[in-house]
């Protein structure tokens, strides 16, 4: 059972002791990501996170590699759309050493304009490592298309003119302006003194108060976008409406989407790859906000496999909606999940995590009874009105990557 303690100033520690283990995981996830930047403030949220571990007032960024090693640590950050976390995991006897790191790292860096244009040109790599990636640039480019317009339609990493204009006073500021207690939940899980806990609330206790910012409301419009890359093989993703990560119905989505294709025994895999061979890499995903989701359908295939690929992945999506899955395969995606939720569970790195992005992002945490009791209520005719409400091919939207026909060729293909 984990304890949630909501400080005056808005910032909320979740604590969950976990027996028998010798080692403990702390998050700070703050509730602000990409989605929350204008499209001149783009990538932001990102650059701030590569510059916390640049060094602060009193440790280089050689320092904090060398000090997360003395212990043993582990030291690491994410930015997504919708937030940002930093986490460590160390041993119980060197926890405070790791909350010391953590600490320092997210209020007590530098943003020297050194390591800044360092830095920049890092994450400038890093978004050409991603345009040299199809799998990553055809899912980008899939949500710049159906996001049109709105801040979910930017990416994470931003784009050199933003980062270009972005300097070490000007990256301070904005954390200064966007980290406060509003929108910062810490989380600890696994062996801990009450000492230490205490350490943590006080100093969320001490943080300044600050409104959760607003975000302008997105939602997925189909749309077909087409890059041609003189690669080997087409990348593609169809993608359908799907409900937000509030919606009640998500265990039936998580489950739906394990069923459709993720994994050897999903559907999409056996039709795809099994029986027909077009393709090595099929899978479906879920891309959940908020306020709108997507469901993708991603594969890689040569440009003369790609007709029959599509057409296949047509007659699995069409099968689902008017029949839906059968009772065996229920049954097998609810016990992949149940077992996925409790070998994770034996992971405090997982359990914290679990705790901290529930309270950020959907303001309650579940215990593991009741997420068991929801996949156990998910039921084979949900799980086909589902179906039958995702695959409608007048929403889908279409990414292509790759020696790749027009987007007229695509439309119409959908269409069809």
């Amino acid at each position: 059972m984990h304890q949630q303690i909501n400080l005056p100033n808005g910032a909320r520690l979740l604590l969950e002791e976990v027996p028998n283990v010798r080692s403990a995981a702390l998050g700070f996830f703050v509730g602000v990501g990409s989605r929350h930047e204008s499209a001149r403030e783009n990538g932001a949220s990102h650059f701030i996170e590569h510059m916390l571990f640049k060094g602060t007032r009193r440790r280089t960024a050689a320092q904090l590699a060398r000090d997360i090693d003395a212990i043993g640590g582990q030291l690491n950050a994410y930015t997504t759309k919708e937030h940002t976390c930093f986490h460590v995991r160390a041993l119980d006897s060197h926890l405070d050493q790791g909350l010391d790191i953590l600490e320092d790292m997210l209020f007590h860096s530098r943003f020297d304009q050194e390591d800044t244009e360092m830095e920049r040109g890092v994450i400038l790599g890093e978004i050409g490592m991603y345009e040299d990636t199809p799998e990553d640039l055809v899912s980008e480019r899939l949500a710049a298309a159906v996001y049109k317009g709105t801040p979910l339609a930017r990416p994470i990493l931003g784009k050199e003119s933003t980062l270009v204009r972005m300097d070490g006073d000007w990256l301070r500021a904005w954390q200064r302006e966007h980290y406060h207690a509003g929108v910062i939940v810490a989380a600890l899980a696994g062996s801990f003194s009450q000492a230490q806990a205490e350490r943590l609330r006080e100093l969320l206790a001490a943080l300044p108060s600050g409104p959760v910012p607003q975000v302008k409301a997105a939602a997925y419009r189909p749309a077909v976008t087409v890059k041609r890359k003189a690669i080997e093989q087409n990348h593609l993703i169809l993608a359908f409406p799907a409900p937000s990560y509030l919606d009640p119905r998500r265990p039936q989505v998580l489950l739906f989407n394990s069923l459709l294709g993720g994994g050897c025994s999903s559907r999409l895999f056996q039709e795809l790859r099994e029986k027909r061979g077009l393709c090595y890499s099929v899978y479906s995903y879920i891309s959940d906000h908020a306020d709108t989701g997507l469901m993708g359908i991603y594969t890689a295939v040569s440009p003369d496999q790609e007709g029959p690929a599509l057409e296949a992945v047509r007659q699995v999506t069409a099968e689902l909606a008017e029949h839906g899955p059968t009772q065996e395969e229920v049954d097998r995606v609810r016990e992949q999940a149940k077992a996925n939720l409790l070998m994770g569970s034996e992971s405090v790195h997982s359990r914290m995590g679990n705790m901290g992005a529930s309270a950020l992002l959907y303001n309650r945490v579940r215990e593991t009874q009741e997420i068991l009791e929801l996949y156990d209520a998910v039921t084979r005719e949900q799980l086909q009105a589902l179906a039958d409400e995702l695959f409608r091919m007048e929403q889908a939207a279409l990414s292509a990557v790759g020696r790749v026909g027009s987007a007229q060729d695509y439309a119409a293909l959908l269409r069809g």
